[in-house]
């Protein structure tokens, strides 16, 4: 439910309806815009009575919210949230754009990787330490090493750091060492592990799930939220079709669907999302033109032979390109690089 409140409502009268809407058991999220201030309230609203509260002076309008999901809907937040990490931010004017390769394979490896993608314009490095692998027998990452050598690149660079958690084990490791933690796409449902993540401050970067629905990836994203964490940044890295040519089919529509359903920003995996390099450019900027907020991209210096996705990793010259393209595309759709 959301209710709307008059334009310089008194502030006592404001106060005496939060009280009676607390006294409900019901949490409110007060939400101040430039003309309007709204009170987001999460629980059984319906045991309150829409009417009533219309009747309250300070009130000018009551909204009932029709989807499960309240703190992740756009109606309890009409501004686009902005997720800032350091000096950067995910969701406003400036494009983030997240590179680096599948796996942390070496320091030689991750270390020149992170330059290259800096010097063509990221903002942000991505790296795998610990790998979820569909076969037992593939490589699993370098684990706590890899994270060591993911600081290495850090600090060699500034960029921060994107990688994927995947136990809450090593939750207290990742709130340490890591600027944005990453949840893929076969965690999405692991609601143990999305509330552990609720009750830290780190921005969550959420993975849509193979088959999951927009609903249910912004369901999973609400249980981050209801935690108390709002630092949320969504993914669409492809969807499990009936089409077997690419990796996944990439779901471009996500992103004004989400755009009109929540606040939250949304970035594109095309690299996940196709399984090959060579298309990767396209998708890309496909999704920049259809309002992503940034780019998730694997970029790897020697493709043939790395240990996890080569097929679909760019190397640092192609990326390059393909960044030279973005700059000039972002300002069509009023964004910077």
């Amino acid at each position: 439910m959301i209710v709307v409140l008059q334009p310089n409502a008194d502030k006592m009268e404001v106060a005496k309806l939060v009280a009676l809407i607390e006294s409900k058991n019901l949490k409110i999220q007060p939400i101040e815009g430039q003309d309007l201030t709204i009170l987001g309230l999460v629980g059984d609203t319906s045991i309150l009575d829409a009417k009533i509260l219309e009747a309250n002076d300070v009130v000018r309008r009551v909204l009932h919210v029709e989807e499960p999901y309240k703190k992740a809907n756009r109606l309890f937040h009409p501004n686009n949230s902005e997720i800032k990490i350091g000096d950067q931010v995910i969701g406003g004017e400036k494009l983030a754009i997240i590179a680096g390769p599948c796996s942390v394979e070496s320091r030689e490896q991750i270390t020149e990787v992170a330059k290259d993608v800096k010097a063509s314009g990221a903002n942000f490095l991505r790296g795998g330490a610990f790998k979820p692998r569909t076969s037992p027998y593939a490589f699993q990452g370098l684990g706590y090493d890899g994270l060591e050598l993911l600081k290495e690149a850090r600090k060699e660079t500034g960029l921060p750091v994107v990688t994927e958690l995947m136990s809450t084990n090593d939750l207290e490791k990742f709130i340490e060492d890591v600027d944005v933690i990453q949840i893929g796409a076969r965690n999405m449902q692991n609601f143990d592990l999305l509330k552990e993540l609720g009750r830290i401050k780190k921005p969550i970067l959420l993975k849509r799930g193979l088959s999951a629905t927009i609903e249910e990836l912004l369901m999973s994203a609400e249980y981050i939220m209801a935690g108390g964490n709002e630092n949320v940044i969504l993914c669409e890295r492809g969807i499990r079709t009936f089409e077997n040519y690419t990796r996944n089919t990439l779901d471009l529509s996500a992103i004004p669907a989400i755009k009109k359903l929540s606040h939250l920003p949304i970035i594109i995996d095309p690299s996940h999302a196709t399984g090959k390099w060579w298309m990767v450019e396209s998708l890309a900027k496909a999704a920049v033109v259809a309002g992503a907020d940034g780019l998730i991209i694997e970029v790897h210096n020697d493709p043939l032979n790395a240990l996890c996705d080569g097929q679909q990793s760019l190397k640092p010259e192609a990326f390059d390109e393909l960044m030279s393209d973005i700059k000039k595309l972002a300002p069509i759709v009023n964004r910077t690089v």
